[in-house]
This record gives C-alpha cells, sequence and structure tokens, in this order.
C-alpha cells in the first residue's frame, strides 16, 4: 500500500512531462518545423500545436526582420584605393522549411554571403563611384545576396553601406580636390558675370551712340548720385568737348581784353 502512492505520482509526473512536450504555444511571428521520425511534416502555427512525444521534433523559425552590422571589411577599389568599409543588411525568412532543411544555420550563411559579396562588388567600384553613386551601390548588393539567399528561403530586402573610411593622405587629397573645383566655379561665375556686363555695356553703348544727349543726361544723373554721397572732397567729370568749349572761349575773352587795352 505505501508504494501505490510513489507510483502514482511518477506517473503524474510523466504525465505532465508528456503533456508540456505535447503541446507547443507558436507567437504570431513564430513558425515550427516538425519532424516526424526524421522525416519533415512541415510549418505549423501560429497558435496552439500538438505534437507525439518522443516521435514528433519541432525547430522555432522567427519570421520577422533581423538587422545584421556586417563588420568593417578591408576593400580595394578599382583605381587601387585602400578602403574601409561596413554595411548593413535586412532579411527575413519568407519559407521555415527551406530555412531549416536547405542550410545549417541561416543566420550565419547569410552573414557570410553578405561580407563577401561586399567585398567583391566594391572592389570593381572606383572611389569616386563609391563615394558618389551609393544609391546603384546597394542596389546592386541588394540583388546579388537575394539571389544567393533565395534556395534557403530567405529574403534580403534592404542593403546599405553606412560608412566609408578613407586613408588619411586621401582625405586630404579629396580635400584639396574639393578646394579647387570650388575656386574653379567661382572663376567660371566670376567670367559669366564680366561677359553679361560687358554685353550690357555694349548695348548701352549702342543706345548712346544713338542718342547723344543721352551722355549729357547720364552726367547729369551720376553728378545728382555723387552729391547724394556725404563725402568731404567730390570729384566731377567734365567731358573732353565740354572742355574745348571752354578753352575756346578763354582764348576769345584773352584777345578781346588785349584789343581793348591797345586801344
Amino acid at each position: 500500500m505505501g508504494g501505490f502512492p510513489t507510483v502514482l505520482a511518477v506517473i503524474i509526473i510523466f504525465g505532465l512531462l508528456l503533456l508540456f512536450n505535447m503541446i507547443k504555444v507558436l507567437k504570431e511571428y513564430e513558425r515550427g518545423v516538425v519532424f516526424r521520425l526524421g522525416r519533415l511534416i512541415g510549418a505549423k502555427g501560429p497558435g496552439l500545436i500538438i505534437l507525439i512525444p518522443i516521435i514528433d521534433k519541432m525547430v522555432r523559425v522567427d519570421l520577422r526582420v533581423v538587422t545584421y552590422d556586417i563588420p568593417a571589411q578591408d576593400v580595394i577599389t578599382k583605381d587601387n584605393v585602400s578602403v574601409k568599409v561596413n554595411a548593413v543588411v535586412y532579411f527575413q525568412v519568407t519559407d521555415s522549411n527551406r530555412a531549416i532543411v536547405s542550410v545549417a544555420n541561416f543566420f550565419e550563411a547569410t552573414s557570410q554571403i553578405a561580407q563577401t559579396t561586399l567585398r567583391s562588388v566594391l572592389g570593381q567600384q572606383d572611389l569616386d563611384q563609391l563615394l558618389s553613386d551609393r544609391e546603384t551601390i546597394n542596389a546592386e548588393l541588394q540583388r546579388i545576396i537575394d539571389d544567393q539567399t533565395e534556395p534557403w528561403g530567405v529574403k534580403v530586402s534592404v542593403v546599405e553601406v553606412k560608412n566609408v573610411d578613407l586613408p588619411l593622405e586621401m582625405q586630404r587629397a579629396i580635400a584639396r580636390q574639393a578646394e579647387a573645383e570650388r575656386e574653379r566655379r567661382a572663376k567660371v561665375i566670376h567670367a559669366e558675370g564680366e561677359l553679361q556686363a560687358s554685353e550690357k555695356l555694349s548695348e548701352a553703348a549702342r543706345v548712346i551712340s544713338r542718342a547723344p544727349n543721352a551722355m549729357q543726361l547720364r552726367f547729369l544723373q551720376t553728378l545728382v548720385e555723387v552729391s547724394a554721397e556725404k563725402n568731404s572732397t567730390t570729384i566731377f567729370p567734365v567731358p573732353v568737348d565740354l572742355m574745348h568749349l571752354v578753352g575756346r572761349y578763354l582764348e576769345k575773352k584773352t584777345g578781346e581784353d588785349e584789343g581793348t587795352q591797345s586801344s
């Protein structure tokens, strides 16, 4: 009689263990890949699923998007510049069965593919392309990595190159190049301004040549503008023709004075 409670307790514990192994609850973003005696049965879930103890084995698979930071890779660009580049990859499992059956560890495999592809693709680009054409490079990386992971049931949605670390001497060279480019643009803009100003001056000269009085009006306008300034000394420009008239007047006046004195 004393051994009956012990046996009952063992049976209850064994039953609870069986029940614990039979009943599984999967969250909305989880799937359970079930193997029965080693043979693939398929993915189940989400919610409550029941397994046959000892016979069925289940592997949980997370269907959420995974963010993976690719460690900094040493890359030699097409124009023989050594840089360090890191990137980020966003991927998720779209087929739970293939993610478990087709590859031993889909996360590790995807990360390795991302690293090797990053070095391969960036090694085919010039430094200028790497710095200025990120969108095209990102799209190419995403396409290549996604093609390689598709048989594993893994979808790579986004690949972004984050940082490109340049050697110090290359940074200085790029800074000098940028400064020279700014100076070139400034000179071009200044030259274009001079050209436009010369065209306007030439047009103004043609207008004045057709109307000589316009020069006198412009002269008077200039005097008004100068007089508005609070300067201690003002220099008035005098046309050469006016100087000639004044000179002839003075000569004539001198001759009349001499005639008057001799008489």
